[in-house]
């Protein structure tokens, strides 16, 4: 299905449409504030273990990431944070990045990789947000790369929904979006290093 959302109102009954797609096992395409991202519910494994598929992925080595609403829900899915961190997140959320940090003991087991490691997103766009809102708690997101020589990620929902309409629910439209993924901050460590420049622009002080 094609769902037409706008990205500056979002409509409720749509988001809730997308929101019971995922709650049956469904797999979301949708806007993000860098790329579109391909996700599901966390708690659902084989919604998890079919976008490793479509990705490629091997959840024992990948870094699985999750988007969640603010900071208070972060706190739930990684271990206990230093106040540097807390800091460097509360400066730069919502916006373009993940930050990687080590998983708590309530993350499901797919997303408990080696390291146990894992990625934290808060978009600033308000579809992804408003989705883990009216589900409860947050989606798994991992960023839709293309074939394409010149885009390194998908851009046009439309060129998305012909390529992935057999193998996801709900691809949703909300305009073209973005070819930069997120930058990424590794906060596994005592000082934090940004790992891949993308779009946003850390403030660490």
């Amino acid at each position: 299905m094609l769902l037409h959302i706008n990205s500056d109102n979002p409509e409720g009954r749509k988001i809730a449409q997308v929101v019971e797609s995922l709650r049956k096992g469904g797999i979301v395409i949708y806007p993000t504030d860098t790329v579109y991202g391909l996700g599901c519910d966390i708690n659902n494994k084989e919604a998890v273990e079919k976008i490793c598929r479509i990705r490629g992925l091997d959840p024992r080595d990948a870094m699985l990431s999750i988007i969640c609403k603010d900071i208070s829900q972060i706190q739930e899915y990684v271990q206990q944070m230093d106040n540097p961190t807390f800091k460097l997140l509360k400066r730069n959320l919502p916006g373009a990045f993940t930050f990687i940090m080590k998983a708590a003991g309530n993350v499901p087991k797919m997303f408990q990789n080696k390291k146990k490691t894992l990625g934290i997103r808060v978009p600033d766009h308000k579809i992804p947000l408003m989705i883990v809102e009216e589900l409860g708690h947050p989606i798994l997101t991992t960023s839709l790369k293309s074939d394409d020589e010149i885009l390194e990620y998908f851009t046009d929902p439309g060129l998305i929904y012909d390529d992935f309409k057999k193998l996801v629910d709900v691809v949703i439209d909300s305009g073209v979006g973005g070819n930069t993924p997120s930058t990424i901050v590794d906060c596994t460590i005592d000082d934090p290093i940004v790992t891949r420049v993308g779009a946003g622009d850390l403030v660490m002080v």
